[in-house]
Order: structure tokens, then C-alpha cells, then sequence
């Protein structure tokens, strides 16, 4: 897709700017019955687009992402943008800098569509926690589009955007790219800069692409990643062109199965995992089974230790330093004896007001877990086990290339079916959470089109490669992308 929109602004069969207006078009006819977008930049996008039409006029070579429209996520960070992270608490709140990865884009020639939806803060399965409305699948509008990435997601599904950026926390990007049938992509922890990025858990959270193509994922990865002075956490690793490593088959590559995670899928999910495993096999790949026992208690220990981040990170939102302020108490002047407890009340209540439920949920959870006499039972010990869980995939990963799970336990689901049980809605995570655990690379990619509740839909599974080997990773979604 972005080699294709590429040769056609080099060859002039379209202009940058036309391409915009396409697709900002495209926003304002069918986006009000998704919801993807919340904001629409579309002056900055214009002035983007021009600028490269210029450059493309004088006879200067653009890149491969130089005029191309994309969308991004609204925790992202993009100077003079109105950036909510789908919370009211920062309903007014304008970004003052450039995330590392706009930056990137930016000096790419990327043009910015706009600021797509999300859960409050990245915080759900299904985008339903937006406190500016939920994001709709575009394959069937009374269905989820996934979360918290769903706008980015269903912003490539609906072809609003040639390309968005997520964040993937515990399966943010991979979980809606499957529900919406797209594909999407986690870096490994560390591969991309956080900075720019509102942190929701620090030692989980992931900036990654979303795209129609494996090949298109791989070009966005080679402009976001690299080191980063900013963020102490970014690796030092050298800056490659990844989609150059697509190239070649998979009959050198031997990739892992988990028996129970064939067996715990239903009917049309589990025949559509089952082929996928045989058309590898066809090409070439080895199977083998492998076992991730600790993989079991993955769920409880990212619900301990991404709260209690969440817990950390969110206290930041005070009212006071910016965002929404509020305090209902509205009794006149106040003295110099009342001002600490107008200013505790001015914390309750713009806390109150600006944060949606499950943000509550999330912050009270993770407070109790790191409170005394409790942050050796919960936090610590949920530290323990992730690094058990870490020294299964390592031996895993002695043995295999690659490990292919479903990337959910079945398709998009309806508008409103998991909203009354948190836990519920939770375990659609259960297969993408411990790649963040751990922090290794992984993507989603469609399988096909399966039937579910008497209706069609998307259906994707997963790739998760070594540490820093996103190459493979890559060559083997890919591989599968041209022979399916």
C-alpha cells in the first residue's frame, strides 16, 4: 500500500495534497457512524502535504512515507494538538512538545490526519471506556472495534488512513488490528521511544504500527524506532531498514505452538488457528510443541503491576499543573488557614469529575497493591512471577524462532456484551499480555474471515519473536501474508 501510494506521488499521478483531501473526505462522509477520530488536524495535514509537493515539483527524492496520510493515536503527543488521551481530564489539554516518534515522522514527511480514539488513558479491550464515545468495527457497526488502540485500528480498517500509530500495553495494537483485520505490530520493549507518549505503565507500554500490510508495518517501524536520548529505557541498537528483511521463506525457521492454547479456542476459531498452522507447515517452517507453563498466571500478574503503575503515573493529574480544574465548592473567598483543604478538594474533585470509571478501578487497585503491608504480597510477588514467566519463554525461545497463538480468544464482540463484567472483559488480553510482560516483539495478522454469531468477521492470530529480533518476527507474518 505505501509503495504503491509512493510511486504514484513520484510519478505524478496524484499530488500529496489530493491524497489528503481524499482521505480527510473519506473522515467527514464516514467517520461519524465509527467514531475513529476525535480530533481532525486538518490545516496541519494540508500544510504537510504541500510542503511535499514542493519538494516532489523541484525534482528532489522523497521517501517512501514523504505526502502519506496516517492517523495518530490520541496519547501521542503532536505540538499545538489537542492531545485527550479519551479522558476529560485533559479535555482542554494542548501538547506543548513532539512525541520522539512524531518528530521521526515528521522528518519522514509523514502527514497527520488527525488524533484517533481510544480507551480513557489506554485503559480497555474495546475502546468502550472513551469517555467521547465508543469507536464501532467496521466490518459490523454494532461491534467493538478492540482496544484501546480501536480508532487507530479501525481508522486503516475503514481505509480513513493509510497507516496509524498505537500504543500496546497489554495487547493495545495486536488485539484491535485483529478485530478490525488488520495488522499490528509491538516492537520490542525498548525498540521504539516512549517519550511523547502519556504513561499509563511504564515498564508495559509500546508505541507500534498499524497497517493493511506486513510490508507496510516494517517501513513505519524502520522511521520510529532507534535510541533516544529522552527515554532511558529506548535501546541502544543500531537503526535498520526492516522491510528489507522480508525477503526468503520460512523452511529455515522453526516455530512454537502451546497445545492448550489450540484447545481452548471454539469452532470456527480453532479450524481457522489449525490452517494457519498447516499452511506454515506447507511452507517449509518446523512445528513444534512447546510448553510456557508460568504462561498461566500471566493475566493476575499484569493486573497487579500495570495498576499499581497506573497508580504512579496517573497521580500526575491533580488539577493543578494542567488539564481539567475543578472544585465544587463554591462558598466565596478563602482564607490562608483553608487553603490546604481547598486544595485537597480541588485534587478530589477534578480527580472525580476528569477520570472515567475503569481509570478509578485501575488507580484504587493498584494504590491497595502498593500500599503498606500489601507491596510484598501483591507487587512484589507478581515481579517473581513475571520473571519466571520471562525464563519460560527464554527456554522456549532456546528451542524455537518464533511462538504462534491466537491473538484473541474469538472475534469482535458486541457493543455493550462486557461492560457489566470487568473480568470478562479482561481476559480478551490473555493471549497478547505476556508478550508485554516480558517485553519481546510481536504482530497480528488476519487469518481470515470467519463466521461468528451469524455474522462474518475478521479473525487474527500471532506471531512472537526473540528480544530485538523483529526481523524474523516480520519475514514470517509476511511469508504468510503472500501465500495465504
Amino acid at each position: 500500500m505505501l509503495k504503491e501510494l509512493h510511486k504514484k506521488l513520484v510519478e505524478g499521478e496524484t499530488t500529496s495534497e489530493k491524497l489528503t483531501e481524499e482521505y480527510l473526505l473519506k473522515i467527514e462522509n464516514a467517520d461519524k457512524n465509527i467514531g475513529a477520530y476525535l480530533t481532525i488536524t486538518k490545516e496541519l495535514a494540508i500544510a504537510q502535504a504541500k510542503k511535499i509537493d514542493e519538494k516532489i515539483k523541484s525534482g528532489k527524492t522523497i521517501g517512501i512515507l514523504e505526502g502519506i496520510p496516517g492517523a495518530i493515536k490520541d496519547n501521542i503527543c503532536i505540538e499545538g494538538v489537542r492531545t485527550t488521551a479519551a479522558s476529560k481530564i485533559l479535555d482542554n489539554y494542548n501538547a506543548p512538545y513532539d512525541a520522539t516518534v512524531i518528530k521521526k515522522l515528521k522528518e519522514a514527511g509523514s502527514v497527520f490526519l488527525g488524533k484517533t480514539n481510544l480507551d480513557e488513558f489506554a485503559m480497555g479491550s474495546s475502546t468502550e471506556n472513551s469517555a467521547y464515545g465508543v469507536t464501532k468495527n467496521p466490518h459490523d457497526l454494532g461491534r467493538v472495534s478492540g482496544g484501546s488502540s480501536g480508532g487507530s485500528a479501525a481508522a486503516v480498517a475503514a481505509d480513513l488512513a493509510v497507516w496509524a500509530l498505537g500504543s500496546d500495553t497489554g495487547g493495545s495494537i495486536r488485539q484491535p488490528a485483529s478485530f478490525c483485520g488488520v495488522v499490528g505490530l509491538k516492537p520490542t520493549y525498548g525498540r521504539v521511544s516512549r517519550y511523547g507518549l502519556l504513561a499509563m505503565a511504564s515498564s508495559l507500554d509500546q508505541i507500534g504500527p498499524i497497517t493493511k500490510t506486513v510490508e507496510d508495518a516494517a517501513i513505519i517501524l524502520s522511521v520510529i524506532s532507534g535510541m533516544d536520548k529522552q527515554d532511558a529505557t529506548s535501546a541502544h541498537s543500531s537503526e535498520k531498514a526492516y522491510e528489507k528483511y522480508l525477503t526468503g521463506g520460512v523452511d529455515d525457521l522453526k516455530i512454537g505452538i502451546v497445545k492448550e492454547h489450540i484447545e481452548s479456542l471454539n469452532g470456527e476459531m480453532r479450524k481457522s488457528l489449525e490452517k494457519t498452522i498447516e499452511k506454515y507447515k506447507k511452507l517449509g517452517a518446523d512445528i513444534i510443541e512447546i510448553e510456557l507453563p508460568y504462561s498461566h498466571y500471566a493475566l493476575p500478574v499484569y493486573y497487579i503491576i500495570q495498576p499499581c503503575e497506573v497508580s504512579s503515573n496517573l497521580a500526575r493529574f491533580d488539577g493543578i499543573k494542567y488539564g481539567l480544574c475543578f472544585n465544587d465548592n463554591k462558598d466565596g473567598e478563602i482564607k490562608d488557614n483553608e487553603l490546604p483543604k481547598k486544595l485537597l478538594e480541588t485534587y478530589l474533585d477534578s480527580r472525580q469529575y476528569g477520570f472515567g470509571s475503569e481509570v478509578k478501578r485501575r488507580i484504587m487497585l493498584g494504590t491497595y497493591a502498593l500500599s503498606a503491608g500489601y507491596y510484598d504480597a501483591y507487587y512484589k510477588r507478581a515481579q517473581k512471577v513475571r520473571t519466571l514467566i520471562r525464563k519460560d519463554f527464554e527456554k522456549a525461545f532456546s528451542r524455537v524462532d518464533l511462538i504462534l497463538t491466537p491473538t484473541t480468544p474469538e472475534p469482535a464482540f458486541k457493543i455493550g456484551d462486557k461492560t457489566a463484567d470487568p473480568l470478562n472483559m479482561y481476559l480478551a488480553d490473555i493471549f497478547t499480555i505476556t508478550a508485554n510482560i516480558i517485553g519481546v516483539p510481536a504482530i497480528s495478522v488476519p487469518s481470515e474471515v470467519i463466521e461468528f454469531e451469524k455474522t462474518k468477521l475478521p479473525f487474527g492470530f500471532q506471531l512472537l519473536g526473540k528480544w530485538f529480533d523483529e526481523e524474523t518476527v516480520l519475514r514470517g507474518a509476511h511469508n504468510y501474508e503472500i501465500n495465504k
